[in-house]
């Protein structure tokens, strides 16, 4: 079976890019989801804050979400549920299995990776002590509360200052359950300001930055938790234990793309993002694959994720038809001093985008300073900020104009 595009994944990203190459002309698109439904992590999300920037009003997680489902229905984009894909090769065949169709091969004239992310989980940061009930990741405790209707406890202490765990902390305060604390291990929140105030400080929440806990109490359920300060090392400091009594520790400590499939077809993966190198057309090492969304680096927002996503259906339509640049001379983008990433990683000479978004993020709380970009050491453009924190991912806006036929290697960004 044949497609021209064959899109991985149904969550915000996928249903995006697929509607995106079907209004750029492409007739014959499959869209893959292994879940039973469509939607991924936002149907779970009922808080709002949705669509701020691509619909201009606020909305909850099913609101937003069924907008896309709703016009991909519309539109008559095939799409098939309880999929799993377990296999895509270089030469863009897909190999999928479920109960209906069994396995089968499907050869496609590009792919879309949509695949999102995952939870970082307690044994992926070795927190010592029992495995006893009451530990959930903020995610699964998410889902447990908000589709399934379980309050998962009544005396919560949440590791981890993420905006999973920043909401999760004013969801279980408003069923009635008592937020001890959100520790986090860095001096920084790695969520939105927006969120820390709404979740934690509307809330009288408190956030122990520089903290971790160091014990879980407890073999058959969760009695207690052990925080103590870090120093820069990150290690605990002696006798600044304090002891939580809690029935429930939720761990909000970071997402990890979800590459199995990106790696074992062999694309090339950024080790800062965990996510493929991609070009500024949001195509991988593999010509005429694509990613978009938190499987080639998480975001803040899904308002940006779809952003993304809308790229790269946009440009997976025109591989299809053969009209995308196929100059094999790129322009490596280095993160220099602060940044911690650069996306896209690298960017095609006499790119036919006008104009690229360069997504980074920094390495620590910056205030009162200039992003510089450079081409091969020379200064090419200068950003005064005020702000930058890891939480919040920035934007920066190149003009092609300043590196078509300049013959630059490399483009630098770092802070000064």
């Amino acid at each position: 079976m044949n497609y021209d595009i064959v899109v991985i994944g149904g969550g915000p990203a996928g249903l995006a890019s697929a509607i995106e190459a079907k209004k750029n002309g492409i007739e014959n698109i499959l869209l893959i989801e292994r879940d039973k439904e469509l939607g991924g992590i936002l149907q779970q999300c009922i808080h709002n804050g949705f669509g701020i920037h691509e619909f201009n009003e606020e909305l909850t997680g099913p609101e937003y979400i069924e907008k896309f489902i709703v016009e991909l229905k519309n539109l008559g984009i095939e799409f098939k549920l309880d999929t799993m894909v377990i296999e895509i090769t270089k030469e863009r065949k897909v190999v999928m299995i479920n109960s209906k169709d069994g396995y089968k091969e499907i050869q496609a004239k590009a792919i879309i990776l949509a695949m999102g992310c995952r939870e970082r989980t307690r044994g992926a940061i070795g927190i010592p002590g029992y495995r006893p009930a009451g530990i959930f990741s903020a995610g699964t405790a998410q889902r447990y509360l908000n589709i399934e209707g379980y309050m998962v406890g009544k005396k919560v202490l949440i590791l981890g200052s993420g905006d999973i765990g920043l909401i999760m902390a004013r969801r279980m305060t408003l069923e009635g359950a008592e937020v001890k604390a959100v520790v986090e291990l860095m001096p920084y929140s790695s969520g939105l300001n927006r969120n820390i105030v709404q979740c934690l400080n509307d809330f009288d929440i408190p956030l122990l930055l520089n903290h971790t806990i160091v014990n879980i109490e407890g073999k058959n359920r969760v009695t207690s938790a052990t925080v103590a300060e870090v120093d820069i090392h990150k290690q605990p400091i002696e006798g600044s234990e304090v002891e939580f009594e809690c029935d429930t520790v939720l761990f909000s400590v970071g997402l990890i793309p979800e590459n199995e499939l990106t790696r074992k077809a062999g694309i090339n993966i950024d080790q800062r993002t965990n996510g493929p190198i991609v070009n500024e057309y949001m195509e991988t090492s593999i010509a005429g694959v694509f990613g978009c969304g938190n499987v080639v680096q998480v975001h803040d927002l899904v308002d940006f994720v779809t952003i993304e996503s809308k790229k790269a259906g946009r440009m997976a339509a025109k591989f299809v038809k053969q009209d995308i640049s196929s100059n094999n001379n790129i322009i490596k983008c280095i993160p220099k001093n602060g940044i911690a990433y650069i996306v896209p990683q690298k960017i095609v000479e006499d790119s036919t985008i006008d104009c690229i978004d360069l997504c980074i993020r920094v390495k620590a709380v910056y205030k009162e300073i200039k992003l510089i970009i450079k081409g091969d050491g020379i200064k090419l453009k200068e950003i005064c900020k005020k702000y930058l924190t890891p939480g919040e991912m920035e934007k920066v806006k190149i003009n092609m104009e300043l590196i078509n036929n300049k013959k630059y290697k490399e483009l630098t960004i770092e802070i000064e």
